[in-house]
């Protein structure tokens, strides 16, 4: 029981919430333990909270996750994990980290609150809606960008990196989206039945337009964000940012991945290195010059 409901809290997807870091690493607080804390703490409300959601995800699909031939073998509809438990788990799992962080601060718990409210239209109404779907997804992102920035106060983290962390979010989502329909073929709608109203042509025409915003976001960020070195050495990380684009767009078309961007930042040796060197450069313009 308790490995099914574990199983079901999803905890691989926890890397999500990585994105709660972005504002304490971009705004020069990651050598101030009190700042470094406070987003770890929000981090971990963000994994119990997305946690609930999953587990009231799974509820709300039980039934015609036993129809699916893969679905049906999740906790829930293989009968492993009680609907009880389940739905008890996640209401205490929202209601804790909903209290929390009220606690911690008002605009965290605001922040937490949206996202759960988003989650709930999202489960029961909104993933059937076309491109309603994917920005709600990429709206959770936004959010936890925000609630990472919310417990640390925050005084030269650009408004910028809220556009490219939204546009760079909606290109994984679209990614994972295009290996979905590529993968499952006609089978594609049984997978997600929102699926229907998609097509490679219109994935990619979309795919082409987010990593453009995307680029051209995070370039305006190097230029015009206020508290970055005014030698303008920010700059130099655009060359990182465009090869990391577009070796994920080579493994979306080419290779044909992206079904789970956690596992590409895991397994794809040329990212993990593209991603260190541009930390580094990052640290080294915003930490030590």
């Amino acid at each position: 029981m308790l490995l099914g409901l574990l199983k079901t809290m999803r905890p691989r997807q926890w890397t999500k919430n990585g994105f709660a870091f972005i504002a304490l690493f971009f705004d020069g607080k990651l050598d101030e333990p009190i700042s470094l804390l406070h987003t770890i703490l929000a981090f971990t409300l963000l994994c119990l909270m997305s946690s609930a959601v999953y587990l009231m995800n799974d509820l709300a699909d039980i039934e015609s996750d036993r129809q699916h031939p893969e679905k049906k073998k999740r906790p829930l509809p293989a009968g492993k994990l009680n609907p009880n438990v389940a739905l008890s788990a996640s209401i205490i799992f929202a209601g804790g980290s909903l209290a929390a962080g009220f606690l911690l601060d008002s605009t965290f718990g605001l922040i937490i609150l949206a996202y759960l409210l988003i989650q709930i239209a999202y489960t029961f109404y909104l993933k059937r809606v076309v491109l309603l779907d994917i920005s709600v997804v990429t709206a959770g992102f936004v959010l936890r960008i925000a609630a990472g920035a919310a417990l640390i106060e925050v005084q030269r983290f650009s408004p910028w990196l809220y556009v490219f962390g939204g546009f760079l979010a909606l290109f994984m989502i679209l990614g994972k989206r295009r290996h979905e329909l590529v993968l499952l073929g006609e089978n594609a709608v049984n997978h997600r039945s929102i699926l229907a109203e998609y097509n490679l042509d219109l994935i990619d025409r979309l795919l082409s337009t987010v990593t453009t915003s995307a680029i051209v976001s995070y370039s305006l960020y190097t230029f015009l964000a206020e508290g970055l070195p005014e030698n303008h050495v920010m700059m130099l990380t655009i060359p990182f940012v465009l090869y990391a684009i577009f070796r994920y767009m080579y493994l979306i078309h080419v290779r044909h991945e992206g079904g789970a961007p956690e596992e590409i930042l895991l397994r794809d040796r040329s990212m993990q290195v593209t991603l260190l060197f541009y930390a580094i450069l990052v640290f080294i313009a915003l930490y030590i010059l």
